[in-house]
């Protein structure tokens, strides 16, 4: 797709082109801006000559000036910025970059004249000398001109006069349309004079608030259809869209809408989706990339991969045996990997939270290699494959599901789900399967089938090394089966553990103090802390073995200031281990105000234990 956009880029042999880039989020638009460019960079005319004396390039990434500066006027900057240095390199149109400079000042100027009028207008203090201005101007109406306001009043005229010379040099009699079209004909003589194509390479556009898009949009406005200039706008068209809504308030109208985009770009092109050959393409040779192999393996592999590509059309299949028979000796690793890449492609091609994007495949894979490098740091001996299948259900599966799975490897005795056994076997059969939810979905049917099977292994490594989803609670813990089943419906479902009460009671001393150990592990997740779920079950806890309240109040006292809020306060008050971390919250500098007021008040009521 990249080489294609070169060559309509190179076919147009100064012709005004606009090419528009669009897929969805990480499905590749930032990788194909860049091949695009060395695409053209490569190309060679008839005479030899290298493209790059014909091409000058521009990158600009909107969302990086997002809140730093107009969108509109730091694409201008860029330009003109590139421009110079081309000029200066190649010692020719010098006085017409600085004319182009000059009128990108005036501009910027305008921009600011608005503002400010506008800011005034709407309340809205301005800035920079024009606000001093201002606000100089509103205390002498309402204080009167006292001492010293006449030289506060001539320095700040002198400073807005400095700051608009700077702007714009020299004064003239002009209008902004008049300026626009003369910015327009003074870009394409430069562009002229030095003897290139300008190709301007536009991205991240749909990351930005739609404030910065349209401004975006409005600036390549001014530059497109001029001659040698191509422009290529990679974006989601989804977000175009949203953003156009947004400016234009009140339009609800598609098709003017999709008009807006569409008068920009002549040339749209959309990031194909990957198939299930790409993927596992794809896989395989990250897999590669972070293999021993010398780089001259990896070279070898990656352009054979590429090479079989081109003929999937014709039955050919990039797969393990593919690569095996490339002649490079595999380590035992990565066959391994080559087969886990094997087996997931066909559900990363399809599975809804996936669907062959290849950010999120790469995000997995990095999951996965995390995981496994904390298996072999804690001595953890956990296959590649099981845990492989467990990370893609955990990402895709219903979390109900995910937590149903968690708790029956923790409450048997081996750490195995038996429970899947006869789901398995009828999948890998190709039989009808009665699922009941939360396991009913088309995904879960397709993850029985992927082997290798799960009801007869051992998972309890393969969740100890994935505890920042779920907690992983065994009977080693010291916890009978009674409380292991409680102690993982609590943490599936903090907020009910008061209806469990009664079963709580029965447990015995010991016990509670491992499961308020878990739910203090589980607690540290929490980045807020008013009355998440997670505090209800600790409070109960604490109210079945008074022991544990204690313990729960050091274990609050110690989250950092930021997090507390006052909800928490009304919560805990009446609690009769509440008391010393509500002291030191009150005496703390660090913890927001609004709790110290909401500790006040409880405080003041009566409602605070002694």
């Amino acid at each position: 797709m990249a080489e294609t956009v070169a060559e309509i880029i190179v076919q147009a042999k100064g012709r005004p082109i606009s090419v528009g880039v669009s897929g969805a989020w990480g499905i590749g638009k930032s990788s194909m801006i860049k091949l695009t460019r060395s695409a053209v960079a490569a190309r060679e005319d008839k005479s030899g000559k290298k493209a790059s004396d014909k091409y000058v390039f521009v990158e600009f990434n909107a969302w990086l000036y997002q809140g730093y500066d107009d969108a509109r006027a730091a694409l201008m900057d860029v330009i003109t910025e590139k421009l110079a240095k081309e000029a200066e390199n190649r010692a020719t149109a010098l006085d017409k970059v600085a004319s182009l400079a000059k009128r990108v000042r005036w501009l910027r100027a305008a921009k600011l004249a608005a503002t400010s009028a506008a800011s005034i207008y709407f309340g809205v203090p301005p800035v920079g000398a024009v606000g001093e201005i201002f606000e100089l101007g509103k205390k002498v109406v309402t204080e009167g001109f006292g001492k010293g306001d006449g030289d506060a009043a001539k320095k700040a005229a002198d400073d807005a006069a400095k700051e608009g010379a700077e702007l714009l040099k020299p004064k003239e009699e002009t209008s902004p349309p008049k300026e626009i079209q003369a910015l327009r004909d003074t870009l394409e003589q430069t562009l002229d004079e030095l003897g290139i194509t300008l190709v301007v390479l536009i991205d991240d556009l749909d990351r930005c608030l739609p404030e910065t898009t349209i401004s975006t949009l409005e600036a390549i406005r001014l530059f497109l259809f001029l001659k040698n200039t191509a422009f290529v706008i990679a974006a989601d068209n989804d977000m175009i869209k949203h953003a156009v809504r947004k400016h234009f308030a009140g339009v609800e109208n598609d098709v003017m809408v999709t008009n807006y985009f569409d008068k920009l770009i002549q040339v749209p092109i959309r990031v194909p989706q990957l198939g299930t050959q790409e993927v596992r393409a794809y896989m395989m040779l990250l897999f590669v990339d972070d293999s021993d192999l010398a780089d001259a393996e990896k070279e070898k592999i990656r352009a054979a991969v590429i090479a079989q590509l081109k003929k999937a059309w014709q039955g050919k299949k990039v797969d393990r045996a593919f690569v095996n028979s490339l002649g490079v000796k595999l380590p035992g690793k990565l066959i391994g990997q080559l087969d886990t890449a094997e087996r997931l492609s066909s559900l990363m091609t399809t599975a809804s939270g996936i669907v062959g994007n290849p950010r999120l495949i790469k995000r997995f894979l990095n999951a996965l290699s995390i995981r496994m490098t904390i298996a072999r740091a804690q001595q953890v001996d956990v296959d590649e494959a099981v845990l492989a299948k467990l990370l893609l259900f955990e990402r895709i599966g219903d979390p109900k599901a995910y937590a149903e799975l968690v708790k029956n490897v923790s409450i048997n005795a081996e750490g195995k789900p038996a429970f899947l056994k006869e789901w398995e076997q009828d999948a890998s059969a190709g039989r009808e399967l009665d699922l009941k939810e939360p396991w009913k979905a088309d995904f879960v049917r397709e993850w029985l089938a992927l082997p290798p099977s799960l009801h007869d292994t051992d998972l309890r490594g393969a969740l100890y090394v994935s505890r920042e989803h779920a907690p992983l609670i065994t009977l080693e813990d010291g916890l009978s089966s009674e409380a292991a089943e409680l102690l993982a419906g609590i943490v599936e479902h903090p907020d009910m553990a008061g209806t469990l009460k009664e079963r709580l009671v029965r447990v015995q001393r010991g016990e509670t103090t491992i499961m308020m150990d878990r739910l203090l592990e589980a607690a540290r997740k929490e980045q807020e802390w008013g009355a998440p779920a997670i505090l209800t079950a600790c409070i109960v806890l604490a109210e079945v073995d008074p022991v544990q309240g204690p313990r729960l109040a050091a274990f609050l006292a110690e989250r950092p200031a930021p997090q507390i809020q006052p909800s928490i306060v009304p919560k805990i008050a009446d609690r009769p281990w509440a008391g010393p971390v509500l002291d030191k919250w009150s005496s703390s500098s660090e913890i927001p105000r609004p709790v110290k007021t909401a500790i006040n008040k409880t405080r003041g009521n009566g409602h605070i234990a002694v």
